[in-house]
């Protein structure tokens, strides 16, 4: 395995993504899917965040326990991140959302950013950059790039399945985000689709053509 990259090897997660990958899965099916894997890959996105001891009082005695160090903001790209973005929130309610839109161009297969709106203060955060799709990487590495620009210092890259070719790409643009995935699949097809991967999972999870 590529260092930076895990890839979690979890029963519960090989099942939903296998639902998820299914080309007869309801929109509806989709979205719940996508959320309930989204929860689970959230606890090995976050091992190793910062802690440390506080003492909090039990209805029997006093407990030492532990709190984050830092505040946690979640950065979706736009728009099939969003797909992601509840079930993780599920686990972090507390987190900031900021969002950013990459767009990509067919005949090029390179994307520009058209939107970004993060909170002020994200250089003391956490960061999970979110997609579901590590393709080309250039759309996830221009996020980071952005996200650097507006300040960003400890980012990690979260997405449901990715590809040798986007993984080599993020990884060299980006040697200091750790990248956590469900798959890694085989490779791109002519189009820069990830195969078998699962399709455009923007369109599958809002149902559109």
């Amino acid at each position: 395995m590529q260092a930076g990259v895990t890839v979690i090897d979890h029963p519960l997660v090989k099942s939903l993504l296998s639902r998820l990958r299914a080309a007869d899965t309801s929109p509806g099916s989709f979205r719940r899917h996508l959320h309930e894997i989204s929860r689970l890959m959230t606890f090995e996105a976050t091992r190793g965040l910062g802690s440390r001891e506080v003492q909090v009082q039990t209805p029997l005695s006093e407990a030492t326990g532990a709190e984050l160090v830092r505040p946690v903001v979640l950065v979706p790209i736009l728009r099939a991140g969003l797909g992601m973005l509840n079930g993780i929130l599920d686990i972090l309610p507390d987190a900031q959302v900021g969002h950013i839109g990459m767009a990509r161009d067919e005949s090029t297969h390179r994307p520009a950013t058209y939107y970004c709106n993060v909170p002020a203060d994200i250089g003391a955060a956490d960061v999970l950059l979110i997609d579901p799709m590590l393709a080309t990487g250039h759309s996830s590495a221009g996020a980071a790039a952005r996200l650097k620009e507006q300040g960003a210092k400890n980012l990690r890259f979260v997405c449901l399945v990715a590809c040798p070719e986007g993984i080599a790409h993020f990884t060299g643009e980006h040697p200091d985000i750790p990248v956590v995935t469900a798959a890694i699949d085989d490779r791109l097809d002519e189009n820069a689709y990830i195969v078998p991967g699962l399709g455009d999972a923007g369109d599958r999870y809002f149902g559109t053509p």
